[in-house]
C-alpha cells in the first residue's frame, strides 16, 4: 500500500501501552518497569477491557485504522493476551479488513513459535528494538541481547510477518561518522521495508544523564552529531529508504500508518499505563493521559473503570501548536488551512517570509509547507518559531 495522499482522512488508532521490560535501558525515559515476579496478565486484560469500553463510550462509531502494542516489550505478552485486547477492541469499534497491526519486540525476547502466536492473533507488522549492530555498543546502550541474535530476531520476523521494521540508534559516545556509515551499511543489506534511526539524546532522570554530568560518557559534539545525521540522510536517500517523517525511513509503501495518525494529527485512543490519547467527543478534541505507574493504573481501573489522570479540553490554539508540532515532522508537510481551521488564525506571514528566505520552510506546489533538508535538524526551533 502506498503513502496514502496528505489529503486523506488520517485515521482512528489505538494504542496500548504494555509498562514491563526485562531491564531498564540507560537512556529510556519511556514509561517502562521491571518486575521480579510474574504478571498477572488476565488481570491486565480485565483492565485493557474496561479502558477500550471507556474509551468507545466518548468516542463511539469510529473505524480503527491501526493498532500498535507499545512498550516496554509487548513480545513478553503471551499471543493470547494480544488475542483478548484484539477481540476486545473489534468489540467496541469496526476494525478495518486490513488494519495495520504492530507489536514491538526486544530481539530477547524473539522466539519464532511465539511469533507465530503474534501473528495467530492478527499482528501484521512488528518493530524490533535492534538499536546497534555490534556487541561493545550494545552493552553500552544496556541491552540485554547480542548482535547475532538480533539478526536472527530480524530473520524471523520478516518471514513471519507481512510487515517488519527496526530500530537503531546513532550519535552514540565516540562514534563517528565513518563507524556509523559501515553501520548503516550492514543495517540496509538485512532491512525491511521501514528502518527507525534516532539520534541519542540525553534525556532528564536517567542513567546516562548521570554517567554524562560525571564525566563517564561524553556524546559527540554538535558538529559530529551534524555529520551523523548528514551521512543517515544521504545513504538512506541512496538505497530508496528516504525519510517520510525526522526519524523514519520507508521503502514507498512501508510507512508506519499507525504513527501517521499521530502526525497526521488525527484521532488515537491511548490504553494502558502512562498512554496519551487524542479523542473528539462531544466537548471538542481531548488530551488523555493515564497513569504511570502500573499497579496504581490497575487498581484505578479496576476501581473507576478507567486508568485516566487527566481529561483537558484542548484549547484552539493548544490545537494549533500541537498540530504544528506532529505535522511538521513530515517531509509531507501540513495544509495551512487546516492549521487555521484548528487554531482559529493564519500562520503568521512575516515569520513564514523569514523562513522562506533562510531557505528552512517551503511552500509546495498544492499548497502545502513543508520543512526543507537544510531546516529539519533545526525543527524545534522552526516550530518554535510558527507557533
Amino acid at each position: 500500500m502506498a503513502l496514502s495522499p496528505p489529503t486523506a482522512e488520517p485515521g482512528f488508532g489505538v494504542y496500548v501501552h504494555w509498562p514491563f521490560c526485562l531491564s531498564k535501558c540507560p537512556y529510556c525515559d519511556f514509561n517502562s518497569h521491571v518486575r521480579s515476579q510474574g504478571i498477572d496478565e488476565a488481570r491486565y486484560v480485565a483492565a485493557f477491557r474496561a479502558e477500550l469500553a471507556h474509551r468507545a463510550a466518548i468516542a463511539p462509531g469510529r473505524e480503527v485504522t491501526s493498532i500498535f502494542f507499545g512498550g516496554g516489550t509487548p513480545s513478553l505478552m503471551q499471543p493470547q493476551t494480544v488475542g483478548a485486547i484484539m477481540e476486545a477492541i473489534a468489540s467496541h469499534w469496526s476494525v478495518r479488513a486490513n488494519a495495520e497491526v504492530t507489536l514491538e519486540a526486544n530481539p530477547t525476547s524473539v522466539e519464532a513459535e511465539r511469533f507465530r502466536g503474534y501473528r495467530a492473533a492478527g499482528v501484521n507488522r512488528v518493530s524490533l528494538g535492534v538499536q546497534a549492530m555490534n556487541d561493545a555498543d550494545l552493552k553500552m546502550l544496556g541491552r540485554l541481547h547480542s548482535a547475532q541474535e538480533a539478526m536472527s530476531a530480524v530473520e524471523i520476523a520478516t518471514s513471519t510477518f507481512e510487515r517488519a521494521s527496526f530500530d537503531l540508534i546513532y550519535a552514540r559516545p565516540h562514534q563517528t561518522p565513518q563507524q556509523w556509515r559501515a553501520e548503516l551499511r550492514e543495517a540496509l543489506s538485512r532491512a525491511p521495508e521501514h528502518l527507525s534511526l534516532y539520534q541519542l539524546t540525553i534525556e532528564p532522570d536517567t542513567i546516562f544523564e548521570r554517567l554524562v554530568a560525571a564525566g563517564k560518557i561524553t556524546p559527540p559534539d554538535e558538529e559530529v552529531g551534524r555529520a551523523l545525521w548528514d551521512v543517515t540522510q544521504e545513504m538512506m536517500e541512496e538505497a530508496g529508504m528516504p525519510a517520510y517523517e525526522i526519524s523514519n525511513h520507508a521503502r514507498p509503501g512501508g510507512e508506519s500508518r499507525h504513527n501517521l495518525v499521530y502526525w497526521r494529527y488525527g484521532e488515537y485512543a491511548g490504553i494502558g499505563p502512562g498512554a496519551h490519547g487524542r479523542l473528539i467527543g462531544t466537548q471538542g478534541r481531548l488530551g488523555h493521559s493515564t497513569v504511570k505507574h502500573p499497579e496504581t493504573w490497575l487498581t484505578q481501573v479496576e476501581t473507576k473503570s478507567h486508568g485516566l489522570s487527566e481529561e483537558e479540553v484542548l484549547s484552539a490554539e493548544a490545537q494549533g501548536d500541537e498540530f504544528l508540532l506532529m505535522g511538521l515532522r513530515l517531509r509531507e508537510g501540513i495544509d495551512p488551512a487546516r492549521y487555521e481551521h484548528l487554531s482559529g488564525k493564519k500562520l503568521n506571514p512575516a515569520r513564514l517570509d523569514m523562513l522562506r528566505d533562510e531557505a528552512l520552510i517551503t511552500t509546495r506546489p498544492d499548497g502545502r509547507l513543508s520543512v526543507t533538508a537544510k531546516g529539519f535538524p533545526l525543527l524545534d526551533a522552526i516550530i518554535a518559531e510558527l507557533a
